[in-house]
């Protein structure tokens, strides 16, 4: 009869493979213990480690005490020796001195500790480093920054230059402004020593614009690559911060000049590449002289300087000797207070009051705290 019974479950398909039992796979309790204790630690957040660190110290120093170890608990004695058990440098010159003490600083204070040590020191390093990516990647914010000045825009080679000429400018000035760079572009800080970097998703974007400190900026420059994003971006700035001294770049004159309709403030430079090559063509070297003018690599360059405040009127005949006896430098433009066109070679009795700004050409720059030595003679 069981012959028959599993010869009929054979045809059936019905016969099943006896089940055996499952061998016992069952984890020592040390290694669960160990591998959600590396797992809780993986997972372990700044708040959490602290609170491990302090449950860490007190456990160590009540271990201790209850050891009779009285001259490792002391307060000036035992922080110190603490940080040396549990980091196992172990310099020898303070150590347990009972059975126990030692004890339970081998079996906890220093296996607890070194894994707390490795665990702070990976989260101090690793913090440092996503704070040194976030700036060079553009992702930090500036919007504590006061005084400096902002370049918004990403021409490569163009910008990069206009950032060393303006780091120059600063170290000859002795001012110190921070320069912040914002734009579409690099993927990275191009000059992460020397600037500070935002990385900007687009131009027009009031929040992604705060992000440079713009309204607390001193000096604000607007170079995009295209010119109606120009427009639109300084129309923004100026709404953000009308009181900075804002240049705009543009090749376009007729969009220029919509600005200045609208920011009369604004400084708007156009291109002048057509007229240099004109000027050069009529007369040679115009070129280089004006670069020469312009450059700040050394030699004779254009400033500028702000005649001081509660100062006597003066005419351009009365500073053209001091300047040179004592500067060596050349009067070559006034810009009266509250004008907007510059007198270029202004005549001797042209009156200079408090408030204007000299144009001169010199080897450095005149500081407004020389200007006693100016008026002196």
């Amino acid at each position: 009869m069981p012959v028959v019974t599993l010869t009929r479950l054979a045809v059936s398909g019905e016969v099943q493979s006896p089940v055996l039992p499952e061998p016992h796979c069952q984890m020592p309790i040390i290694q669960k213990l160990r591998k959600l204790f590396a797992g809780y630690l993986t997972e372990l957040s700044g708040y959490n480690l602290m609170a491990m660190l302090l449950c860490y110290t007190i456990l160590s120093w009540i271990g201790l005490m209850l050891a009779g170890e009285t001259a490792l608990i002391q307060p000036e004695r035992f922080f110190y020796w603490l940080v040396v058990t549990a980091s196992t440098v172990g310099y020898g010159d303070f150590s347990p001195s009972t059975t126990a003490g030692r004890a339970w600083t081998a079996g906890f204070i220093v296996p607890a500790g070194l894994s707390l040590f490795a665990i702070t020191i990976g989260r101090v390093g690793a913090f440092a480093v996503h704070h040194w990516q976030k700036g060079v990647k553009g992702l930090k914010d500036f919007q504590t920054l006061t005084g400096h000045i902002v370049v918004i825009g990403w021409n490569d080679t163009r910008t990069l230059h206009l950032l060393e000429l303006l780091l120059k400018e600063e170290s000859l000035s002795k001012s110190g402004r921070t320069i912040v760079m914002a734009g579409d572009s690099p993927e990275e800080n191009p000059m992460p020593e020397k600037v500070h970097f935002v990385r900007l998703k687009q131009y027009t974007d009031e929040l992604e614009l705060n992000r440079t400190g713009l309204a607390r900026a001193s000096c604000i420059i607007v170079d995009t690559p295209e010119d109606d994003i120009t427009l639109t971006c300084s129309l923004l700035c100026y709404q953000l911060n009308p009181k900075a001294h804002m240049i705009a770049y543009f090749n376009n004159e007729r969009l220029s000049q919509l600005l200045t309709h609208h920011c009369p403030t604004v400084e708007c430079t156009p291109s002048v590449a057509v007229e240099m090559l004109a000027k050069s063509a009529a007369d040679p070297g115009s070129s280089t002289l004006h670069h020469d003018l312009l450059s700040v690599a050394g030699g004779m360059t254009q400033f500028s300087l702000t005649v001081p405040e509660n100062t006597t009127d003066h005419t351009v005949g009365d500073l053209l000797r001091p300047f040179k006896a004592h500067f060596d430098a050349l009067i070559i433009g006034v810009l009266p207070r509250a004008a907007k066109t510059i007198e270029i070679n202004p005549t001797v009795d042209f009156p200079i009051q408090a408030g204007a700004r000299i144009y001169y050409i010199a080897n450095r720059r005149i500081h407004a705290s020389e200007w006693e030595k100016l008026i002196s003679d």
